[in-house]
């Protein structure tokens, strides 16, 4: 099997897809969970939570993407395109998971 390089842009915004991806489930999980505070709280910031929750997810994508992509040349991280692969599919199994599960057993 050939190895392919990807960019350190490449490698940079797919691991922060990753990250972010688990945070938003972990945002699901807060807010849903504190409704009388974090909740109320980020509905006063847009007028919808699920807006703000957007927000904030866009912010986190693009602020760690850019850090990132700024640690020693795109994190230094000879990063196989399967790998990062791997670690896209893991995220969204796991946010799959956490949030599904959450709604479940809540």
């Amino acid at each position: 099997m050939e190895k392919t390089e990807i960019g350190k842009y490449t490698r940079s915004f797919g691991l922060s897809f990753s990250i972010t991806s688990v945070f938003s489930a972990v945002l699901v999980t807060l807010k849903e969970t504190y409704q009388e505070s974090l909740l109320e709280i980020m509905k006063s910031l847009t007028g919808h939570h699920w807006v703000t929750h957007g927000v904030i997810d866009i912010l986190v994508f693009l602020i760690l993407g850019w850090i990132l992509s700024k640690m020693n040349k795109g994190l230094g991280v000879n990063l196989s395109a399967n790998i990062l692969v791997g670690c896209i599919v893991g995220a969204i199994v796991v946010n799959f998971a956490l949030t599904s599960g959450f709604y479940l057993l809540y």
